[in-house]
Parts: structure tokens; sequence; C-alpha cells
């Protein structure tokens, strides 16, 4: 952290929140909606689709209602995170807690395609409010080694999460396509339990410096912002394309495919845990954690055989587990506490924004090679040219003096 502003005292590891677990419960449920908000409903699309058939344009309006959120959360987070700065943490997330559960329900009431999509948006700038404020009280509230490992158990909670709401939906939506957006209401019960619990941050304990306000440190963040956009698509890749790369080696089971969605999903909760074992410099560790990556998805677009595309899947996840609390810690790292709303809604949007230019991005690789395992190890090759590239940033990050933050990655 700058020398030129101290912590507040509670970002020293004696706050209530660093007291009790249930902060840190509340914040880790709250980091998993947005995840709701991404994959709960994709089980029953193909229902969706069959109800609104007779709506034009419903063939490209209904894969919106799945992914119209995270646009808007990548568009929105920045600006969540200038009023988390002005009109305080908890305040913001408790109200858009609650309003999560209100546009999250909404298509239970509502019988027209486009005020579905509507409520998809508005469930977007809401939830960027919620991942902004969780991810920044976190920063608030501890410090050190205790927040690396809050941010990688968010990482954990986020990938655990995702297998489990994908179950949730595809058995609820056995009921019919409306019953899983049941599952939104869980805010009303959040949002009481994070009034009454979280502690408010005193953003007044942060002395200024004597010379006026400083200017948000647009520099130090910009790479690393940029760097997250392209981790984005590298965390995203093994969940939304796995099936189809099983299907087009011939692996049709439903059953199947589902088993190995979770042992990647485990794969990158084993990396989470890692990334707590490990000495602090996140920032030093990115060009290795990009080369697991790279490797990962080499093995999967040169993969034969289903066992390689799993082996090489499991490596990736590897990877991606240790390499996305890594580019988080990194930034935190760089944030004052007068900065550190902007700061993480600025990270949160470039990851959105990387998970929402994934497909895409794999779609024209292969448009360009051939097929989807290739296009995978065109990544693969991007990301170990990534990795190459950032090892001088880190070796010039080695010898800067301590209590000065680098410039450069």
């Amino acid at each position: 952290m700058p020398a030129s502003a101290a912590p507040p005292a509670h970002d020293q590891g004696d706050s209530p929140a660093a007291r009790s677990r249930l902060p840190a419960v509340l914040l880790m449920a709250g980091s998993c909606l947005p995840i709701l908000g991404a994959v709960l409903i994709a089980p029953v699309l193909p229902r969706l689709q069959d109800h609104f058939a007779h709506v034009p344009g419903g063939a490209a309006l209904v894969p919106l209602v799945l992914t119209v959120p995270a646009l808007a959360l990548a568009v929105l987070a920045p600006f969540a995170g200038v009023l988390v700065d002005r009109l305080g943490r908890k305040r913001l997330l408790v109200a858009a807690t609650v309003l999560y559960a209100l546009f999250g329900t909404a298509p239970l009431w509502i019988d027209s395609l486009y005020g579905i999509v509507l409520s998809r948006v508005l469930v977007g700038v809401v939830e960027a409010a919620v991942m902004t404020c969780c991810t920044t009280l976190i920063g608030d509230y501890w410090t050190g080694r205790e927040r690396d490992r809050l941010l990688a158990l968010q990482t954990m909670c986020a990938s655990v999460s995702a297998t489990v709401f994908l179950v949730l939906g595809g058995a609820l939506g056995s009921a019919g396509w409306r019953t899983p957006f049941w599952l939104y209401a869980v805010g009303l019960l959040l949002a009481p339990a994070m009034a009454r619990t979280l502690p408010a941050p005193a953003p007044a304990a942060a002395p200024r410096p004597a010379a006026g306000p400083r200017p948000f440190p647009v520099r130090r963040m910009a790479g690393i912002c940029l760097l997250t956009v392209f981790g984005g698509v590298v965390f995203y890749a093994v969940p939304v394309e796995m099936s189809f790369l099983l299907d087009d080696l011939g692996v049709a089971s439903t059953g199947v495919i589902g088993a190995v969605t979770a042992l990647a999903s485990a794969a990158t909760v084993l990396g989470s845990v890692l990334f707590t074992r490990l000495a602090d410099r996140a920032g030093r560790r990115l060009p290795a954690l990009f080369l697991l990556c790279a490797a990962g998805f080499l093995l999967m677009g040169t993969a034969g055989h289903p066992a390689l595309l799993v082996a090489g899947a499991v490596v990736n996840c590897v990877g991606t587990g240790l390499l996305l609390p890594s580019l988080l810690t990194l930034a935190m790292s760089r944030l004052d506490f007068a900065d550190r709303g902007r700061g993480t809604g600025l990270w949160t949007a470039a990851f959105f924004l990387g998970e929402f230019i994934c497909p895409l991005a794999l779609l024209a690789g292969e448009g360009a090679v051939g097929d989807l395992a290739s296009s995978v190890g065109l990544l693969g090759l991007l990301t170990l040219l990534v990795s190459a590239a950032l090892l001088p940033a880190t070796r010039r990050a080695a010898v800067v003096p301590p209590g000065r933050v680098p410039e450069g990655l």
C-alpha cells in the first residue's frame, strides 16, 4: 500500500468483522449472487425459447436473458465503485441486495420477453453494486494474509456455487421455466442479516495527505485491469466450452459432462486453496500461473481422447484457481481506503468483461482455425505469450524498494 495514506484502524485486523466469522460468511454469500445470475437459468433456456417462440426476434432475445446481466455488470461496475466510495459500502450493499431479489424474481410475474430482458439488465446493474461492495468490504475489514485468504475463498465460493446453481437450476426447471427465478428471493434473507451484522467502515479514519485529495491512481490500475480482462477470458474458457469439446470427441452423456464440469470446478477450488498456502508477492507469480493455464489449453487443444481433454482442463483450472485471487490481491494492494471502491469496481468490470468476451473470442478463433479445439489451442499460445511478456515487468517489480508500489505490472 502506498506510504501516502495509512489504512484505517479497522483495516488492521482489529475490527468487529475481523473478530467474527459471520461478516465473512455474509460477504461470501453476497459474492455468489452474481454467479447465481450467470448460470442459474442456463438449464431452462430451451423451455424459455419454446415459450416465447412466437415473439419476433425471440431466438436472439432468449440467450440475452442469460448473458445480459454479465454485460451490464461489466459496463456499470466502475460507476458502482464511484457510488461505493461516495455513499458508503454497507448502505449500498444492503439496498442493492434487496433490489437484486426484486428484479431477479420479476420474471415470475412478467409475461413479456422484452420485460424479462429489461429485468435482467436491472439484475446486472444491482449485481455490479453487490459484487463491488462485497469485494471492497473484504479489503476494508481485513489485511495481509487474512485478506488474501478471504479473496481466495471468494474464488472458491464462486466456483463451487456455479456448479451448485447449475444443478439447482436444472432440478427446479423440471417444474417449469419460471421456477428457478424463485431463488433470487434469497436476497431478502441476506439483506437484513447484512444490515444487522456488517460493521460500517470508517473512512474518516484514513488520513488525507496534507497537500489535499489525491487523484485516483489510474496508471497504477490500468495495467492490472487490462490483464484482468484477459484473465477473465482464460478463467471462463473451460466452463463455457468444455461440454462442446467433449461433444466433439463423441461424449454425449449429460452425466459424464456433469461429472467433468464438477471435476473442473474442484480443480479451480484446489488452485484457490493452494493460493492461501503460498507466500506473498502475487504479482511475481503471474508469469508462472499464465504458463500453467497455457499448458492446460495446449493439452486440451491437441487432445484426441476425452481423458487427455479432462487432464488438460484440470491443469488449466488449477491455474485459474491460482490466477484469479492473485490478480485481485495485486489490485487490492495498489488501493488506499478512499480509492478502494472505485478500484474494485474497475477490477470487477474488467473481469466480467473478460467473461462476456470469452465465448465471442473462442468463436472468432474457431472461424479462423477451423474447429473449437484448435481455437482453444490458439488461446493457449496467446496465454503463453502473455506469460513471457510479463517476465520483464515482474523482474522490475522485484527490485522496487519496500513501501513503494510499482507502476507496471
